[in-house]
C-alpha cells in the first residue's frame, strides 16, 4: 500500500511538471507574438483555484492528467471580430465620449469584421508553427537541462556503463548463446551500433522486440558477424542484455564476496567476507547475475568453486537452494546465498561545457531509441504491447523516488520528458505535430483548408488517440500481478 501511494505521488509530481514546462513553452511564445491566452490550466477538468491577471486565467484543475493553453480562436474561426459602426459607435470613436439620445429609440449600428489582432488565426502561419513547435522543444530543452545539471553535480556510474562490452560465459540455453556467443568475445556492433557500450546495447535490445538483431563481435582479432533473436514480450521493461545471455564483464577482477547470508549453502561451504570466487564449475565470472545465470542452469546439482582467500587458493562444493524471487518469471531462483561487492564505479562532476555536450549525446542517443521504436510501431516490427501507460509510469516513478539519490529520478525525469516532447511532434492530428503539418500543407496550397473539414479530421483523431490509450491502459493492467497470476 505505502509502495503504491509512492508511485501514484510520484507520478502526479512528474507529470506535473512535464506538463508545466510543456504548456509553459506554449504559453510564452505565443504572449510573445501577441496572442490572447484565456487559460492555462494544471490539470484538466473542473477548475478548483487560481487567479486572474490581464487576459489570461491561472488555474489548477481538478484532474492531475495533463493541462493545457486555451488561446484565443485556437478552436477555429477566421481571425475577425465583429466591430458596430453605426453613428454612435463613430461618434464615439471620434470624440471619445459616448452620445447621449433624447429619444427611446436608438438608431441601429451596422456591424462589420475587422481582424482581432489577439486572435491565433489573425498570426502568420509561420508564428502558430513557432508556437506549436514551443511546447514540445520545451520539453526537449528540459531533458537536457536535467542531464547537464546532473553531470555537472554527482553522477554515479558504473565503470562498465560506458565501456565496450566485453562478454562473460555465456549461457547454453540463451539467444546469445544460440547465436554462438563465447566469454571473452567483445560486440564491435549491434543493431546498427558501432562499438556499442552496455548502455547502448540496452538500448537496442529495447526496441529490438521480436526480431533478429544483427550482431558483430571480435573473436581473437577475427569479425563474427552473427544475429541474436530477440523474443517478444509484454513486459519491455524486463528485456534487458542479461535477459537474452549478454553478461558484460563489470571488471577484470573475479566475483568478490562482501556478506554472507546466515543459514544459506554459502555459509555452510565455508565461504567468508573477503573471498573471491575464482572459478565456478571451471568457468570464470567477472559478473554475479552471468554467475547466478549458469546457477539456474545446474537445475539445483552442487557446483565445485574455486575461492582465493588471503592469497591462498580453496575448493568448496555448494548445493544451491531455490529460494523466492519474484523478478523471476517462475518465481524462485536458486543462490549460494552472499552478497557481492559493488562494481568499480566513478562520480562524475562536469566542467559546464563537457556535461553539456554529455547530456546532448546521451539525450541523442535516448531520442534516437524512442524514435525508432516509434518507427518499429508503424512498420509493424514492434507491437504495442510494449507501451506504457500511466500505470507503468507510476511504478517505474516510485521505484525512481524510493532509490536512495537524486539521480535515478532525474534520469528518469530527462527520459519522460525526452518522450513527451517527441511524441507531440508525431504528425498526427490532435497532436502539436499534427497541427504544425496542416498548418505547413496550408501554407503550401496557398489557403486555409475547410474548417469543417479539419473538425472532422480532429474528431477522428481525437477518438482514435482515446482507443489508444485505453489499449495502453489494458496493457498497464494486464502486467498487474492480480492480473498475471490469473493467466494460465
Amino acid at each position: 500500500m505505502h509502495s503504491a501511494i509512492i508511485a501514484a505521488l510520484s507520478f502526479f509530481v512528474v507529470l506535473g511538471i512535464m506538463v508545466l514546462v510543456h504548456e509553459f513553452g506554449h504559453f510564452a511564445v505565443a504572449k510573445f507574438f501577441g496572442v490572447r491566452v484565456e487559460v492555462f490550466s494544471i490539470g484538466m477538468g473542473k477548475r478548483l483555484f487560481g487567479f486572474k491577471r490581464g487576459d489570461t486565467d491561472y488555474r489548477l484543475s481538478l484532474l492531475p492528467l495533463g493541462g493545457y493553453v486555451k488561446m484565443a480562436g485556437e478552436m477555429g474561426g477566421d481571425g475577425t471580430m465583429d466591430v458596430s459602426t453605426g453613428d454612435s459607435a463613430m461618434q464615439e470613436v471620434v470624440t471619445g465620449e459616448r452620445p447621449h439620445h433624447n429619444t427611446a429609440a436608438e438608431e441601429p449600428a451596422s456591424v462589420r469584421r475587422e481582424v482581432d489582432p489577439g486572435d491565433l488565426n489573425a498570426k502568420p502561419r509561420w508564428q502558430r508553427v513557432l508556437i506549436g513547435f514551443a511546447g514540445p522543444v520545451s520539453n526537449l530543452i528540459l531533458a537536457f537541462v536535467l542531464m547537464a545539471g546532473l553531470f555537472m553535480m554527482h553522477s554515479e556510474v558504473p565503470d562498465y556503463v560506458r565501456q565496450p562490452v566485453v562478454l562473460d560465459p555465456v549461457p547454453s540455453g540463451s539467444p546469445a548463446g544460440h547465436a554462438g556467443l563465447e566469454a571473452g568475445d567483445r560486440i564491435t556492433s549491434f543493431d546498427g551500433e558501432r562499438q556499442p557500450s552496455y548502455e547502448q546495447v540496452g538500448m537496442r535490445v529495447g526496441i529490438g522486440v521480436n526480431s533478429t538483431v544483427p550482431i558483430s563481435i571480435d573473436r581473437n582479432g577475427r569479425t563474427i558477424d552473427t544475429g541474436i533473436a530477440v523474443p517478444a514480450t509484454n513486459k519491455p521493461e524486463d528485456l534487458t542484455p542479461e535477459a537474452l545471455g549478454i553478461f558484460t564483464r563489470v571488471q577484470t577482477t573475479p566475483i568478490g564476496v562482501m556478506e554472507v547470508e546466515p543459514g544459506m549453502p554459502a555459509e555452510a561451504a565455508g565461504l567468508k567476507p573477503g573471498d573471491l570466487i575464482e572459478s565456478m564449475d571451471g568457468n570464470q565470472f567477472h559478473y554475479v547475475r552471468s554467475l547466478l545465470a549458469f546457477l539456474q542452469q545446474s537445475d539445483g546439482k552442487p557446483v565445485h568453486l574455486v575461492v582465493r582467500r588471503s592469497g591462498q587458493s580453496l575448493n568448496m562444493t555448494v548445493q544451491p537452494t531455490l529460494v523466492p524471487a519474484p523478478e523471476e518469471p517462475s518465481g524462485k531462483q536458486y543462490r549460494l546465498g552472499f552478497r557481492p561487492t559493488e562494481p568499480p564505479y566513478h562520480v562524475e562532476q562536469l566542467s559546464l561545457p563537457a556535461a553539456a555536450h554529455l547530456s546532448f549525446t546521451t539525450n541523442m542517443h535516448n531520442g534516437g531509441a524512442i524514435v525508432t521504436v516509434l518507427r518499429r510501431l508503424f512498420t509493424r516490427s514492434n507491437t504495442v504491447r510494449q507501451l506504457s501507460g500511466p500505470i507503468g509510469m507510476a511504478r517505474v516513478t516510485g521505484e525512481a523516488f524510493s532509490t536512495p539519490g537524486w539521480q535515478p529520478t532525474i534520469d528518469l525525469m530527462a527520459l519522460i520528458s525526452l518522450n513527451l516532447g517527441i511524441f507531440n511532434l508525431l504528425p498526427f492530428p490532435v497532436l502539436d505535430g499534427g497541427m504544425i503539418m496542416l498548418l505547413v500543407i496550408e501554407g503550401l496550397i496557398r489557403r486555409d483548408i475547410n474548417q469543417q473539414f479539419k473538425e472532422r479530421i480532429y474528431q477522428v483523431a481525437f477518438v482514435v488517440l482515446i482507443l489508444f490509450f485505453a489499449f495502453v491502459m489494458f496493457n498497464d493492467f494486464s502486467r498487474l500481478p492480480l492480473f498475471s497470476h490469473l493467466k494460465p
